[in-house]
Protein backbone atom coordinates (compact mmCIF):
# COMPACT_ATOMS: atom_id res chain seq x y z
CA UNK A 1 0.00 0.00 0.00
CA UNK A 2 2.80 2.37 0.92
CA UNK A 3 4.73 1.56 -2.27
CA UNK A 4 1.67 2.41 -4.35
CA UNK A 5 1.27 5.67 -2.45
CA UNK A 6 4.93 6.54 -3.03
CA UNK A 7 4.54 5.73 -6.73
CA UNK A 8 1.51 8.01 -6.93
CA UNK A 9 3.45 10.82 -5.26
CA UNK A 10 6.40 10.32 -7.61
CA UNK A 11 4.09 10.40 -10.63
CA UNK A 12 2.40 13.57 -9.43
CA UNK A 13 5.78 15.20 -8.77
CA UNK A 14 6.99 14.24 -12.26
CA UNK A 15 3.82 15.66 -13.79
CA UNK A 16 4.32 18.84 -11.76
CA UNK A 17 7.92 19.26 -12.89
CA UNK A 18 7.45 18.39 -16.57
CA UNK A 19 4.01 19.85 -17.27
CA UNK A 20 2.68 22.29 -14.69
CA UNK A 21 5.83 24.26 -13.85
CA UNK A 22 6.85 24.96 -17.49
CA UNK A 23 3.32 26.10 -18.28
CA UNK A 24 3.23 28.30 -15.18
CA UNK A 25 6.63 29.78 -16.06
CA UNK A 26 5.48 30.51 -19.62
CA UNK A 27 2.29 32.13 -18.36
CA UNK A 28 4.26 34.24 -15.87
CA UNK A 29 6.61 35.40 -18.62
CA UNK A 30 3.66 36.24 -20.88
CA UNK A 31 2.03 38.24 -18.10
CA UNK A 32 5.29 40.08 -17.41
CA UNK A 33 5.76 40.86 -21.11
CA UNK A 34 2.20 42.17 -21.43
CA UNK A 35 2.72 44.74 -18.65
CA UNK A 36 6.17 45.90 -19.73
CA UNK A 37 8.24 44.02 -17.15
CA UNK A 38 9.96 41.70 -19.64
CA UNK A 39 11.04 41.72 -23.27
CA UNK A 40 13.10 43.95 -25.51
CA UNK A 41 10.77 46.92 -25.06
CA UNK A 42 10.40 46.71 -21.30
CA UNK A 43 10.56 50.15 -19.69
CA UNK A 44 8.76 49.41 -16.46
CA UNK A 45 5.24 48.51 -15.42
CA UNK A 46 2.49 49.77 -17.73
CA UNK A 47 -1.11 48.92 -18.63
CA UNK A 48 -0.72 50.46 -22.08
CA UNK A 49 -0.71 47.13 -23.94
CA UNK A 50 -3.84 45.89 -22.16
CA UNK A 51 -5.71 48.94 -23.42
CA UNK A 52 -5.07 48.06 -27.06
CA UNK A 53 -7.78 45.36 -27.33
CA UNK A 54 -10.36 48.06 -26.61
CA UNK A 55 -9.07 50.38 -29.34
CA UNK A 56 -11.00 50.69 -32.58
CA UNK A 57 -9.80 48.30 -35.26
CA UNK A 58 -8.13 45.85 -32.87
CA UNK A 59 -9.02 42.26 -33.75
CA UNK A 60 -8.47 40.45 -30.43
CA UNK A 61 -12.08 40.38 -29.22
CA UNK A 62 -13.37 39.79 -32.75
CA UNK A 63 -11.01 36.82 -33.06
CA UNK A 64 -12.15 35.43 -29.73
CA UNK A 65 -15.80 35.76 -30.74
CA UNK A 66 -15.08 34.13 -34.11
CA UNK A 67 -13.08 31.30 -32.51
CA UNK A 68 -15.77 30.61 -29.95
CA UNK A 69 -18.50 30.70 -32.61
CA UNK A 70 -16.61 28.27 -34.86
CA UNK A 71 -15.90 25.96 -31.91
CA UNK A 72 -19.53 25.97 -30.75
CA UNK A 73 -20.85 25.33 -34.27
CA UNK A 74 -18.34 22.53 -34.94
CA UNK A 75 -19.01 20.89 -31.56
CA UNK A 76 -22.80 21.10 -31.95
CA UNK A 77 -22.72 19.56 -35.44
CA UNK A 78 -20.25 16.92 -34.26
CA UNK A 79 -22.46 15.87 -31.35
CA UNK A 80 -25.59 15.82 -33.51
CA UNK A 81 -24.02 13.61 -36.19
CA UNK A 82 -22.33 11.33 -33.64
CA UNK A 83 -25.60 10.85 -31.75
CA UNK A 84 -27.46 10.03 -34.97
CA UNK A 85 -24.82 7.44 -35.86
CA UNK A 86 -25.00 5.80 -32.45
CA UNK A 87 -28.80 5.73 -32.51
CA UNK A 88 -29.00 4.28 -36.03
CA UNK A 89 -25.87 2.23 -36.83
CA UNK A 90 -24.47 1.52 -33.38
CA UNK A 91 -23.89 -2.17 -34.06
CA UNK A 92 -21.78 -1.31 -37.11
CA UNK A 93 -19.64 0.94 -34.94
CA UNK A 94 -18.92 -1.94 -32.57
CA UNK A 95 -17.35 -4.10 -35.26
CA UNK A 96 -17.13 -4.37 -39.01
CA UNK A 97 -16.00 -2.13 -41.84
CA UNK A 98 -17.58 1.06 -40.48
CA UNK A 99 -15.75 0.63 -37.17
CA UNK A 100 -12.42 0.56 -39.02
CA UNK A 101 -13.26 3.36 -41.47
CA UNK A 102 -14.36 5.66 -38.65
CA UNK A 103 -10.86 5.69 -37.19
CA UNK A 104 -9.18 6.94 -40.39
CA UNK A 105 -9.89 10.69 -39.84
CA UNK A 106 -8.49 10.36 -36.32
CA UNK A 107 -5.13 9.28 -37.76
CA UNK A 108 -4.83 12.25 -40.12
CA UNK A 109 -2.73 15.21 -38.92
CA UNK A 110 -4.53 18.54 -38.98
CA UNK A 111 -2.35 19.83 -41.81
CA UNK A 112 -3.13 16.83 -44.02
CA UNK A 113 -6.85 17.07 -43.31
CA UNK A 114 -6.83 20.79 -44.14
CA UNK A 115 -5.04 20.14 -47.45
CA UNK A 116 -7.60 17.43 -48.32
CA UNK A 117 -10.49 19.81 -47.71
CA UNK A 118 -8.69 22.55 -49.64
CA UNK A 119 -8.19 20.25 -52.64
CA UNK A 120 -11.80 19.09 -52.61
CA UNK A 121 -13.81 22.15 -51.59
CA UNK A 122 -11.98 25.22 -52.89
CA UNK A 123 -13.17 27.20 -55.92
CA UNK A 124 -10.69 25.32 -58.10
CA UNK A 125 -10.95 22.04 -56.23
CA UNK A 126 -12.11 18.60 -57.27
CA UNK A 127 -15.75 19.15 -56.28
CA UNK A 128 -15.96 22.41 -58.25
CA UNK A 129 -14.42 20.86 -61.36
CA UNK A 130 -16.71 17.83 -61.09
CA UNK A 131 -19.76 20.06 -60.81
CA UNK A 132 -18.54 22.04 -63.83
CA UNK A 133 -17.97 18.85 -65.84
CA UNK A 134 -21.52 17.71 -65.03
CA UNK A 135 -22.93 21.02 -66.26
CA UNK A 136 -24.09 22.15 -62.81
CA UNK A 137 -21.91 25.26 -62.95
CA UNK A 138 -21.03 27.62 -65.78
CA UNK A 139 -17.54 28.12 -64.36
CA UNK A 140 -15.74 26.37 -61.46
CA UNK A 141 -15.47 29.75 -59.72
CA UNK A 142 -19.26 29.65 -59.12
CA UNK A 143 -18.73 26.85 -56.60
CA UNK A 144 -19.84 28.03 -53.11
CA UNK A 145 -16.95 29.38 -51.10
CA UNK A 146 -16.72 27.00 -48.16
CA UNK A 147 -12.99 27.34 -47.60
CA UNK A 148 -11.14 30.57 -46.81
CA UNK A 149 -14.52 32.14 -46.11
CA UNK A 150 -15.48 34.69 -43.46
CA UNK A 151 -17.79 32.25 -41.67
CA UNK A 152 -15.18 29.54 -41.12
CA UNK A 153 -17.17 26.84 -42.89
CA UNK A 154 -14.05 25.01 -44.03
CA UNK A 155 -12.67 25.04 -40.49
CA UNK A 156 -15.95 23.68 -39.16
CA UNK A 157 -15.96 20.88 -41.76
CA UNK A 158 -12.44 19.85 -40.77
CA UNK A 159 -13.25 19.78 -37.06
CA UNK A 160 -16.46 17.84 -37.68
CA UNK A 161 -14.59 15.25 -39.74
CA UNK A 162 -12.25 14.63 -36.82
CA UNK A 163 -14.80 15.01 -34.03
CA UNK A 164 -17.58 12.77 -35.34
CA UNK A 165 -15.57 9.50 -35.32
CA UNK A 166 -14.18 10.28 -31.87
CA UNK A 167 -17.55 11.03 -30.28
CA UNK A 168 -19.27 8.19 -32.12
CA UNK A 169 -16.78 5.76 -30.57
CA UNK A 170 -17.11 7.47 -27.18
CA UNK A 171 -20.91 7.34 -27.27
CA UNK A 172 -20.76 3.68 -28.30
CA UNK A 173 -18.61 2.86 -25.28
CA UNK A 174 -20.89 4.86 -22.99
CA UNK A 175 -23.90 3.06 -24.45
CA UNK A 176 -22.53 -0.23 -23.17
CA UNK A 177 -21.07 1.00 -19.88
CA UNK A 178 -24.27 2.85 -18.90
CA UNK A 179 -26.49 -0.07 -19.99
CA UNK A 180 -28.62 2.18 -22.14
CA UNK A 181 -30.06 -0.77 -24.08
CA UNK A 182 -31.64 -2.09 -20.88
CA UNK A 183 -32.98 1.36 -20.02
CA UNK A 184 -34.45 1.69 -23.50
CA UNK A 185 -36.18 -1.67 -23.12
CA UNK A 186 -37.53 -0.59 -19.74
CA UNK A 187 -38.90 2.61 -21.27
CA UNK A 188 -40.52 0.55 -24.03
CA UNK A 189 -42.36 -1.57 -21.49
CA UNK A 190 -44.11 1.51 -20.10
CA UNK A 191 -45.24 2.62 -23.55
CA UNK A 192 -42.53 5.02 -24.70
CA UNK A 193 -42.16 5.33 -28.46
CA UNK A 194 -38.82 4.92 -30.22
CA UNK A 195 -38.37 8.68 -30.53
CA UNK A 196 -39.25 9.20 -26.87
CA UNK A 197 -36.80 6.52 -25.80
CA UNK A 198 -34.05 8.17 -27.82
CA UNK A 199 -34.73 11.77 -26.77
CA UNK A 200 -35.61 11.18 -23.12
CA UNK A 201 -33.34 8.27 -22.22
CA UNK A 202 -30.38 7.74 -24.57
CA UNK A 203 -29.48 11.28 -25.65
CA UNK A 204 -29.65 12.97 -22.19
CA UNK A 205 -27.64 10.18 -20.58
CA UNK A 206 -24.98 10.15 -23.29
CA UNK A 207 -24.57 13.92 -23.21
CA UNK A 208 -24.49 13.95 -19.42
CA UNK A 209 -21.69 11.39 -19.23
CA UNK A 210 -19.75 12.92 -22.12
CA UNK A 211 -20.03 16.53 -20.90
CA UNK A 212 -16.45 16.82 -19.54
CA UNK A 213 -15.07 15.47 -22.82
CA UNK A 214 -17.26 17.90 -24.76
CA UNK A 215 -15.80 20.82 -22.82
CA UNK A 216 -12.24 19.65 -23.43
CA UNK A 217 -13.05 19.23 -27.13
CA UNK A 218 -14.33 22.81 -27.17
CA UNK A 219 -11.03 24.02 -25.69
CA UNK A 220 -9.08 22.10 -28.33
CA UNK A 221 -11.13 23.48 -31.24
CA UNK A 222 -10.79 27.07 -30.02
CA UNK A 223 -7.01 26.71 -29.91
CA UNK A 224 -6.41 24.67 -33.07
CA UNK A 225 -3.78 26.24 -35.33
CA UNK A 226 -2.94 24.34 -38.54
CA UNK A 227 -6.49 24.00 -39.86
CA UNK A 228 -7.52 27.69 -39.58
CA UNK A 229 -4.11 28.74 -40.87
CA UNK A 230 -4.80 26.92 -44.15
CA UNK A 231 -8.59 27.22 -44.37
CA UNK A 232 -9.25 30.57 -42.70
CA UNK A 233 -9.16 34.15 -43.93
CA UNK A 234 -7.11 37.16 -42.85
CA UNK A 235 -10.03 38.71 -41.02
CA UNK A 236 -11.51 37.47 -38.80
CA UNK A 237 -8.85 35.00 -37.71
CA UNK A 238 -8.96 32.23 -35.16
CA UNK A 239 -7.27 33.35 -31.96
CA UNK A 240 -4.38 30.90 -32.41
CA UNK A 241 -3.54 32.32 -35.84
CA UNK A 242 -3.82 35.90 -34.61
CA UNK A 243 -1.53 35.12 -31.68
CA UNK A 244 1.18 33.61 -33.87
CA UNK A 245 0.85 36.42 -36.42
CA UNK A 246 1.36 39.10 -33.77
CA UNK A 247 4.25 37.20 -32.24
CA UNK A 248 6.06 36.62 -35.55
CA UNK A 249 5.64 40.12 -36.96
CA UNK A 250 8.72 42.31 -37.40
CA UNK A 251 7.02 45.07 -35.41
CA UNK A 252 8.06 44.42 -31.80
CA UNK A 253 5.13 46.53 -30.62
CA UNK A 254 2.82 43.65 -31.64
CA UNK A 255 4.47 41.05 -29.40
CA UNK A 256 2.75 42.19 -26.19
CA UNK A 257 -0.59 41.71 -27.95
CA UNK A 258 0.42 38.15 -28.81
CA UNK A 259 1.05 37.46 -25.13
CA UNK A 260 -2.25 39.10 -24.20
CA UNK A 261 -4.02 36.76 -26.65
CA UNK A 262 -2.24 33.79 -25.10
CA UNK A 263 -3.20 34.86 -21.57
CA UNK A 264 -6.86 35.39 -22.49
CA UNK A 265 -7.01 32.01 -24.22
CA UNK A 266 -5.41 30.37 -21.19
CA UNK A 267 -7.95 31.94 -18.86
CA UNK A 268 -10.82 30.83 -21.10
CA UNK A 269 -9.39 27.31 -21.30
CA UNK A 270 -8.96 27.12 -17.52
CA UNK A 271 -12.57 28.22 -17.07
CA UNK A 272 -13.87 25.52 -19.41
CA UNK A 273 -11.58 22.90 -17.87
CA UNK A 274 -12.78 23.89 -14.39
CA UNK A 275 -16.39 23.41 -15.52
CA UNK A 276 -15.47 20.00 -16.93
CA UNK A 277 -13.61 19.02 -13.75
CA UNK A 278 -16.52 20.08 -11.58
CA UNK A 279 -18.91 17.98 -13.64
CA UNK A 280 -16.55 14.98 -13.45
CA UNK A 281 -16.31 15.37 -9.67
CA UNK A 282 -20.08 15.54 -9.44
CA UNK A 283 -20.50 12.41 -11.57
CA UNK A 284 -17.95 10.54 -9.43
CA UNK A 285 -19.91 11.56 -6.34
CA UNK A 286 -23.15 10.34 -7.93
CA UNK A 287 -21.57 6.96 -8.72
CA UNK A 288 -20.15 6.55 -5.22
CA UNK A 289 -23.49 7.47 -3.69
Amino acid sequence: MSSKSNLDRAGFLLFLLLAILPMAAGLLYAASYSVGLAGLLSEGFTWEYWGRPFQEGNQIFASFAFSLGVALAATAITLLVALLLVLTVRRSLDSGLLAHLSTIPLALPGTVLAFVILQWCSGSGIAARAAYALGLLQTPAQFPGIVNDQYGVGIIIAQVMVGVPFFALLFTQLWHSQRISQLMELAQTIGATRAQRAMRVAVPLLLHRAFPTVMLHLVAVIGVYEVPLLLGVQSPQMISVLTMRNYAMFDLQQKPEAFICAILYTLLSLLLIAIAWRRMHRMDHEQSA
